[in-house]
């Protein structure tokens, strides 16, 4: 009998779209969800979220979006991500027929009995995933802890050595970087770092994009909380937020007014001091 019924859902799970695949699991089972609930904690936006369901994806801006927000939203809902994510290329048409089939192979090898060890786990690790800044915070303590510890506990000699005076040499002084509201996670435009006036960091996940004059696309991708984008200098660039609300902007140290709300998408922002900061002088 359980046979059958493994069977009997591998097939419909095989045979049903990844947007069939993700609303069942939404809306079916003892825990039913609301579209809105799972949108405010995955920080996407409703419309992506049912884009997916109903496979339009036309409505997300770009392929990396699309399977992205898939992967979360299948993490989100129990589901395998990479399963997802592979049903989707296939969907999509970005895999060729040997991966495909070499994929299926590999699906059909993995169909198991769900088990109480891989539930927790997955628990365990979506726990670790929203609580991330608290672990690399207590991590950081820690070592900041054994440094100072090491350093009481090295013998020092108590012969005072001798000061010699000679010429002050002046201190340059070096431009600190902002006091960003997040902790940095990683950064990206580093060969900008020098030069850069202003600084980019993600609050929130948000897809962000820059431009040259021309159009070319310097700068794509999706930035969760704590990435920084330093901005090549000049004034020929402009950024697209899928987010505006989730993307802090940093002007010569000064935090710039958000350029839209919350999960807003905002296009043809002007990356320049005087666009960013009208008020500057």
């Amino acid at each position: 009998m359980n046979e059958n019924t493994n069977n009997n859902n591998a097939e419909l799970h095989t045979e049903a779209t990844v947007g069939e695949i993700l609303r069942n699991a939404r809306t079916t089972g003892r825990r039913k969800r609301e579209i809105q609930t799972i949108s405010k904690q995955l920080c996407i936006r409703e419309e992506f979220l049912q884009a997916l369901e109903d496979g339009n994806y036309k409505v997300i801006p770009e392929t990396v979006y699309i399977l992205g927000f898939a992967r979360n939203y299948a993490m989100e809902l129990g589901l395998n991500p990479d399963e997802i994510v592979m049903k989707l290329k296939r969907e999509m048409g970005l895999v060729d027929v040997d991966d495909e089939d070499d994929n299926r192979d590999d699906a059909d090898s993995d169909v198991t009995v769900d088990v109480p060890g891989e539930k927790w786990y997955r628990r365990v690790w979506r726990f670790v995933r929203r609580n991330w800044i608290w672990f690399v915070g207590g991590a950081v303590a820690v070592l900041v802890i054994a440094g100072v510890l090491v350093f009481l506990l090295m013998p020092r000699d108590d012969v005072d050595t001798p000061t010699t005076t000679g010429p002050e040499i002046p201190v340059v002084a070096v431009e600190a970087e902002p006091q960003y509201n997040v902790a940095v996670r990683e950064r990206f435009g580093t060969d900008n770092a020098e030069t850069a006036n202003i600084i980019l960091q993600a609050v929130q996940e948000s897809w962000v994009k820059v431009e040259d004059r021309r159009g070319n696309t310097v700068f794509s991708r999706v930035l969760v909380p704590g990435d920084i984008y330093y901005v090549p200098d000049g004034d020929r660039y402009t950024a697209v937020f899928g987010n505006a609300g989730g993307v802090d902007i940093w002007v010569d140290g000064v935090l710039a007014p958000k350029q839209g709300g919350d999960h807003v998408r905002v296009a043809d922002i002007a990356l320049t001091p005087e666009k960013l900061l009208p008020a500057a002088e």
